[in-house]
């Protein structure tokens, strides 16, 4: 009879011989929450340990730029060594925790084991198709730089393909993207796409008529950024509209199949043939919250979040603390979870980790307040609505507040740089300098920041063949007529379609 295969753990050494006997702090997300706490821990008498299984920090508030060409993918992601590696106490290592033993205090990745003293879970969050994940490779998300890289190269392969026909129709309907969730996200994906297909490509395609490109935006509220006041919400209705975005508000998406999405209105059914879909509708936590639930017995809330004392530990381990997306945080004065948003990310792992070295230290720590600094969304190249703790703006001065406030949290010296550089190209010129289509499809749009596997993609079958295959089925529909296109004139705004 065969034994089962025994595991063997290596426990990797402290990066420096002063610090084995030292307070160990593993942070498992090298995101807002993950970094700041890492910076948090400096000159600090304890060994950090970072583990993510991506060798760099994503400023995802700009993914939609990478994916319209009007950022680079290097202009919005540091190296995890060039933020927090130079710290004499922190250790970068790359991989993905597969195991929580809380009784041991000890994490596994790689086949590897680390035993902790304290460990900080900020492995964020991923995107959530309400129970249709068939429907993520025919719409892609943007959660990680492949999807915003993925996304880019769908518009563009359009493109270039209605460059190549003669026929209108199909001009048409490779001209048409249908974005899927109306909050900032969608917005500044429909914004961009927008400038893209209707201004920054103008004299770069001969035979296709850029006015005739359509772009829909579904939404299930009645308005747009929901979690901003109706006055900046009509204000963002009001800019996407003029620059031709259709807003379909009371819209349900009921399926997507490729080259058509059937959304159900409070008028009826409505069909849109369109070649590219895109997702920003729903967000779900990293699977790590299910890990230490099996692990520790901690509630989960709906979306998979773990709910966490005022502290940010669970019950019974102290040592465990919870922050960014990964964490419900309803210690509020309105008892209302923090937002998934970058400001409460940082806020979250810079107390966390100043409440750690304050009981290291024998001092005493106040207990966590978040400063809400406002939300924000940019719509065009220099629109964007900002609401800034009551103070409302909208377009140029809310851009440049948006713009400030951007630059300000970028974790790097260089990227602030570049990005200034860009947008003010942009403005000057409407001219996007990444529009370079290179490489095969992408293997990761069925794969979650949160979630994708390390070495990424290793050992994951693609949730869908080719994007090519993709394009060709949605062709191939459309050229059948089984499709009925939806009503040419888009909805009246703040009305249901």
């Amino acid at each position: 009879m065969a034994l089962a295969p025994q595991r063997f753990f290596l426990e990797l050494e402290p990066p420096v011989e002063e610090l084995r006997d030292k307070t160990h702090v593993v942070i498992v997300g090298g995101g807002f929450a993950g970094v700041k706490a890492c910076k948090r821990f400096k000159g600090a008498d304890v060994r950090v340990t970072l583990i993510d299984k991506r060798n760099f920090n994503l400023f995802q508030p700009l993914l939609y730029q990478v994916a319209t060409g009007l950022v680079g993918l290097g202009d919005v992601a540091t190296p995890l060594r060039l933020l927090v590696g130079a710290q004499r106490n922190v250790q970068v290592l790359l991989g993905e925790v597969s195991e929580i033993d809380a009784a041991a205090k000890q994490i596994s990745f790689n086949g590897k084991t680390l035993t902790y003293d304290y460990l900080i879970l900020a492995s964020g969050s991923g995107s959530s198709y309400f129970g249709h994940e068939d429907w993520r490779g025919i719409a892609p998300p943007m959660k990680i730089l492949e999807h915003a890289s993925e996304i880019r190269r769908r518009l563009l392969m359009a493109m270039e393909q209605a460059e190549q026909t003669r026929d209108q129709g199909e001009r048409n309907f490779l001209q048409t993207v249908v974005i899927v969730g109306g909050g900032p996200t969608g917005c500044e994906l429909a914004g961009a796409v927008a400038e893209l297909m209707g201004n920054a490509m103008a004299e770069d395609f001969k035979q296709v008529d850029l006015k005739a490109t359509r772009i829909v935006l579904v939404d299930p509220g009645e308005r747009l950024l929901r979690a901003m006041s109706p006055e900046l919400s009509a204000a963002a209705a009001k800019h996407l509209n003029s620059v031709g975005v259709e807003l379909l508000f009371h819209g349900r998406v009921q399926e997507i199949v490729p080259g058509e999405v059937l959304i159900n209105t409070a008028d009826g059914e409505v069909r849109i043939q369109a070649a590219n879909v895109f997702w920003t509708a729903g967000v779900r936590a990293s699977r790590l919250g299910k890990r230490l639930q099996e692990a520790t017995g901690c509630e989960l809330d709906r979306g998979g979040r773990v709910i966490v004392q005022e502290d940010f530990s669970i019950a019974n381990h102290p040592e465990i603390r919870v922050v960014g997306d990964l964490c419900s945080y309803s210690h509020t004065a309105d008892g209302k979870p923090l937002p998934g948003m970058a400001g409460p990310a940082t806020q979250m792992g810079g107390w966390v980790a100043q409440d750690i070295r304050a009981k290291l230290e024998g001092g005493s720590h106040a207990r966590f307040s978040f400063f809400d600094f406002g939300s924000m969304a940019v719509l065009g190249r220099i629109n964007a609505v900002a609401d800034l703790r009551g103070l409302k703006f909208a377009g140029g001065a809310g851009w440049a507040l948006w713009a400030a406030a951007h630059l300000a949290f970028m974790p790097d010296d260089e990227n602030r740089v570049t990005l200034l550089v860009k947008w003010l190209w942009a403005i000057l010129t409407q001219q996007r300098s990444d529009l370079i289509i290179t490489g095969l499809p992408s293997q990761h749009v069925g794969l979650e920041g949160s979630d994708a596997p390390f070495p990424m993609g290793q050992g994951q079958e693609p949730s869908f063949a080719a994007i090519d295959s993709t394009m060709e089925k949605a062709l191939a529909n459309f050229k059948a007529g089984g499709i009925q296109s939806s009503p040419a004139n888009p909805p009246a705004e703040g009305t249901p379609a």
